[in-house]
């Protein structure tokens, strides 16, 4: 099995804009590369793709330093500003088991960030690079996030848990028609991750979020499709083991051949794994 996204932080070193209130003091802590053998291990990961939490190109240069160190770690998101005249040279100077970078779009005030021509460049540029382009965005942004993927088909794109339905709100629309039109475009992948936090954090059950996992599937397949835990954010929810459990529960109808590209082959061939 491969967990396609997972964190590390330590507050005590960097500051998180996003770790602000009182509900996410659980997870205001480090969470080290020990951490990581400890929930995966219990879960039979074979490998995990470390993600960027801030937009910082010097916390990239870290992950890429431990995860050369570390085998469990296969690939590395990362940052690095699109936006940027010389993000070709910034991308070249990465060193490591870098297979792709993301950008907190979702934070953007400008719902058609994604479609301005100079990060249309930098995405652009990802695809000389050989890196896969992590979307994380908000139903809202959906629209820009077709726009960009269908300007740029040759790129990999890799949707960020879903696209963060509004799962505790039940409100089913633009979400599902934004998700069902970036499925139909074959450079787009998808993660099935994150769903727990989206959700009564106190209250879901696997039943809760079966109605949007069933949506995800069938815009995407399985061949499109791959798990990512979210960890160490879904412990505001849910243990890891926990998010496994249901991953395997929401994909209960997949052949054994569909599974194994859920939760390892998809992972693969999105961000060329080896």
């Amino acid at each position: 099995m491969i967990d396609a996204h997972h964190h590390l932080w330590d507050p005590s070193r960097r500051h998180y804009p996003w770790m602000t209130g009182a509900a996410l003091d659980p997870i205001r802590r480090p969470y080290t590369v020990d951490d990581l053998h400890a929930v995966t291990e219990m879960a039979g990961v074979q490998g995990t793709v470390l993600v960027q939490t801030v937009s910082s190109e010097e916390e990239t240069h870290e992950f890429l330093s431990v995860a050369r160190a570390e085998p469990l770690i296969a690939g590395v998101v990362g940052w690095a500003d699109l936006t940027a005249p010389d993000v070709a040279d910034r991308l070249a100077a990465f060193s490591g088991p870098l297979v792709g970078i993301r950008h907190q779009v979702e934070d953007e005030p400008d719902p058609s960030w994604l479609t301005r021509p100079d990060v249309l460049r930098g995405l652009a540029a990802l695809g000389e690079a050989g890196l896969a382009y992590d979307l994380l965005v908000k139903p809202a942004q959906l629209p820009a996030a077709l726009a960009a993927a269908s300007t740029l088909p040759d790129q990999v794109f890799v949707l960020d848990h879903a696209a963060k339905p509004p799962i505790s709100s039940g409100e089913w629309q633009p979400w599902a028609d934004g998700v069902a039109a970036l499925g139909e475009l074959d450079n787009v992948y998808c993660k099935l991750s994150g769903l727990v936090t989206e959700a009564d954090w106190a209250q879901w059950k696997a039943g809760h979020l079966a109605r949007w996992a069933e949506h995800v599937l069938e815009s995407f397949g399985a061949s499109r499709l791959m798990f990512g835990s979210d960890w160490p954010v879904c412990e505001l929810a849910a243990a890891y083991e926990v998010v496994v459990d249901t991953a395997f529960s929401l994909t209960g109808s997949l052949s054994d051949a569909e599974r194994w590209e859920f939760f390892d082959g998809t992972a693969r061939r999105a961000y060329r794994l080896s």
